[in-house]
């Protein structure tokens, strides 16, 4: 255990470095290093978590938690009734080609159901011009992304023309072709939807290449969308128990896998090289306690010959070091809390002092910085920071220690 003479020798060392005026200076860059990079780590994570929800969310807007491959109605209807599923709702998705006067382009035929689609998703936040409810069965209505709806040069009210590869009963390809009539438009601000999917009544989807060429699904909504894999597995091992058959199921970590994937690659290297701004303090906590050792050799030297012992020499300046690194970490912490906190405040203040913006409206979908401020990223930065200015005292408290007295006090 500690003794309190050991912390009280710290302290007094820790207070005359104002008498050198180069550790004292030190010392300050230190805890600010320190302070700078915890509070870049906190800021930075709560950031990229704020976009990882805003990018969970928008994608599955459209896609929902989880799809299970089938269109039978009593799949349908056992879903809605399993705990933890708040909305089931049928679709069906076509390959198809879409064309509107000299313009072409590929895309996916998406057939819904608009009144289970209203508690299934928030598309209707993202609609930018008509409604779910244009989408009547046998009216040939279709909303389409912003971008497919650019590409192909409609608006409102406009005819499209959309063509589906399928297989007659003969077993022949066949395109099947079906004019439809645009009655609004969508924009999620992702690529996979504005850019190709085309909404239409499921079940002028299932006329368009007839009911034996469409392969429908489920798509679902959870109470928790991080649990989401583990009630739907649980509902299809139910299933397959109760009746014997198991259909496929598809969750939204496979279904999007890529995007998440590379947003953790983007954290960790975000972490690693914020991580270098508290590894630069703590070098320059080394080169402190260096030089205290070196101005108080001959106070060490009295120190030994008082009794203390080689481990307790090594205390006092390893208490010295961490003091000193946690007190940055403290203030880091504070900081980085209190701004990851008001981003959406300071942010704004920042753009109108230096006039220029984070995220341009005409390049970038969202035009504020998302935050999501989370206490286990808080408290494992405060862990980092915290172990790796324990560890740069190591090696001035092993130097300390090292300080022979009869060498340094023969010549006082």
């Amino acid at each position: 255990m500690m003794r309190p003479v050991t912390i009280f020798v710290a302290l007094r060392y820790l207070r005359e470095h104002r008498e050198n005026s180069f550790a004292s200076f030190v010392t300050v860059a230190s805890v600010i290093g320190v302070a700078l990079g915890v509070a870049a780590l906190i800021v930075v994570l709560s950031v990229m978590n704020g976009f990882e929800n805003e990018l969970r969310d928008r994608l599955l807007s459209m896609a929902g938690h989880a799809t299970v491959e089938t269109s039978e109605a009593d799949v349908l209807a056992d879903l809605r009734r399993w705990p933890g599923i708040t909305a089931a709702a049928p679709f069906v998705d076509l390959e198809a080609m879409l064309s509107s006067g000299g313009s072409l382009a590929g895309g996916v035929l998406s057939g819904i159901d608009p009144v289970a689609e209203r508690s299934m998703s928030g598309l209707e936040n993202h609609l930018r011009a008509g409604e779910l409810d244009d989408l009547v069965a046998g009216s040939r209505a279709m909303i389409l992304g912003r971008a497919l709806a650019l590409r192909l040069g409609v608006q409102v009210g406009d005819p499209v023309t959309v063509m589906v590869p399928g297989r007659g009963s003969d077993g022949r390809l066949r395109t099947a072709l079906r004019e439809f009539w645009l009655a609004g438009v969508f924009e999620l601000g992702l690529r996979d939807h504005d850019s190709v999917r085309a909404l239409v009544h499921i079940e002028d989807a299932r006329r368009v290449v007839g009911e034996a060429g469409v392969g429908g699904g489920i798509r679902v909504r959870t109470d928790d969308v991080l649990a989401a894999p583990q009630i739907i597995r649980a509902w299809a091992g139910d299933w397959a128990g109760r009746t014997g058959s198991s259909p496929a199921v598809r969750d939204w970590t496979q279904d999007n896998a890529t995007y998440f994937r590379a947003v953790r690659i983007e954290k960790l290297m975000m972490t690693l090289l914020l991580s270098l701004i508290v590894a630069v303090a703590a070098f320059n906590i080394v080169a402190t306690l260096v030089m205290v050792v070196t101005d108080k050799r001959s106070g060490i030297a009295i120190l030994r010959t008082l009794g203390y012992s080689r481990r307790s020499v090594m205390s006092v300046f390893a208490v010295q070091g961490v003091i000193v690194g946690w007190f940055g970490v403290l203030i880091g912490v504070t900081l980085g809390v209190l701004l990851a906190l008001n981003v959406d405040t300071l942010a704004p203040a920042l753009e109108r002092l230096f006039g220029f913006e984070f995220m341009p409206a005409e390049v970038y979908y969202l035009t504020s910085l998302p935050a999501d401020l989370r206490v286990a990223d808080v408290a494992w930065i405060a862990v980092i920071a915290l172990v790796m200015t324990a560890l740069a005292t190591v090696y001035p408290a092993l130097r300390a220690a090292s300080v022979a007295p009869a060498e340094v006090l023969r010549y006082e």
